[in-house]
């Protein structure tokens, strides 16, 4: 698929065909899509924990189930717990940022030196996050983000049901055996849709301008309606829900699964 259509088409599928596997092949597509996503300092923030559903214990799998996750951690084959390394900016900036002096992707014309590096963006940037707890959270967070997010696109383009959903903290470190620096974040359901891709059609949003604004707050981005057609076209907007028979849907795949159908 073409990249718009890839966004377009991303759902937060919640029903999975419990008996079909993933293929490993499609799971590393995922994690190298994380993996190659842009990171502050070039700093590896984004962690996972890819985990096959019938390895694990039903007392693990008891553990780590929400009354909010319950359906999709049954029913997907594939769970990737994502985690954010708190530690990652401090410790890889300093020799991350010189290798890419090194290799001319940080360059003198944009201030990059060596000593830049050690005497002013290390001191003065670096460290003043990683000493803060919060901004080290904010940091990690949106850093890791970047990359859960290509992950989510990619497993689209695979043909895969994806979805992100929350997990219990301190069970799942029990389970899994992360590190204390890791900072909790998303489990990724990964498997073969049960329900359409479509899922009932693609998701509300408030308009551009409600959400978006140029110049200043308060002046909304106004886009234009032969941009909004490009994007109709190429299938980055699609129609929206709720189908009509989307309803239906749900009670069919509902009833194929076992699932209470009211």
């Amino acid at each position: 698929m073409e990249f718009k259509e890839v966004v377009g088409r991303r759902r937060s599928i919640r029903y999975f065909l419990p008996w079909r596997p993933v293929e490993r092949d499609k799971v590393q597509t995922i994690l190298e899509a994380a993996r190659l996503a842009s990171r502050a300092g070039n700093a590896d923030f984004a962690r996972a924990i890819v985990v096959e559903r019938d390895g694990l214990s039903k007392a693990d799998l008891a553990s780590l189930t929400l009354p909010v996750n319950a359906g999709m951690i049954e029913m997907a084959p594939i769970h990737i717990y994502w985690w954010g390394d708190l530690k990652a900016f401090a410790r890889d900036m300093p020799s991350r940022a010189a290798e890419q002096v090194d290799m001319g992707v940080l360059n003198i014309s944009h201030g990059w030196t060596h000593t830049f590096i050690n005497e002013v963006a290390y001191p003065q940037v670096v460290q003043a996050f990683s000493s803060d707890a919060v901004l080290s959270a904010k940091v990690t967070g949106c850093e890791a983000g970047l990359a859960i997010s290509q992950a989510l696109l990619a497993a689209v383009d695979e043909g895969l049901g994806t979805m992100l959903c929350t997990y219990p903290e301190e069970p799942a470190r029990q389970v899994l055996g992360v590190p204390d620096s890791w900072t909790s974040l998303w489990v990724q359901f990964v498997g073969y849709p049960a329900e359409s891709w479509e899922a009932g059609g693609q998701r509300p949003r408030p308009p551009l301008g409600e959400l978006f604004h140029e110049g200043k707050y308060g002046q909304p981005f106004r886009g234009t309606e032969e941009g909004a057609a490009r994007l109709r076209a190429e299938k980055m907007i699609q129609d929206p829900a709720p189908f009509s028979w989307r309803k239906e849907e749900v009670r069919a795949v509902s009833r194929m699964l076992g699932l209470p159908e009211e």
